[in-house]
């Protein structure tokens, strides 16, 4: 699948299991909700105290599955890549763009007080 077309897919499917590595090597599986920032790149968030985002800064490869709303006959995309954690205040804007891609342009991420969220992306 071309860059352009999961892309696409991206914009409106957030249903997604994120794999990142536990220390000893074994996948660590967390369920998240993948949007796409204005640069394309696949952005999720987390808290900063949160197990992936602990094993991801040891070690960056990760992997991603996002699916369709059912679960049978749905169309998927995995992605395998680096993930970049990016702290608050530096991720405000992207936490920002998350909740309105997600949740809809209305949605304010009131929710999230600063330093507790920590969008990878």
């Amino acid at each position: 699948m071309e860059i352009a077309a999961a892309q696409k897919f991206l914009a409106d499917k957030h249903r997604g299991v994120l794999v990142a590595r536990k220390r000893d090597g074994w996948p660590q599986l967390t369920l998240v909700t993948p949007a796409i920032d204005p640069a394309g790149r696949v952005i999720v968030h987390s808290r900063a105290s949160a197990y992936k985002v602990r094993n991801i800064r040891r070690d960056p490869r990760v992997s991603m599955l996002v699916m369709g709303e059912e679960f049978g006959g749905s169309k998927y995309l995995q992605l395998h890549g680096a993930a970049e954690i990016v702290s608050q205040p530096e991720a405000m804007e992207l936490l920002i763009y998350w909740h309105r891609q997600v949740r809809g342009a209305g949605h304010h991420p009131h929710c999230h007080r600063k330093g507790k969220s920590e969008p990878a992306a």
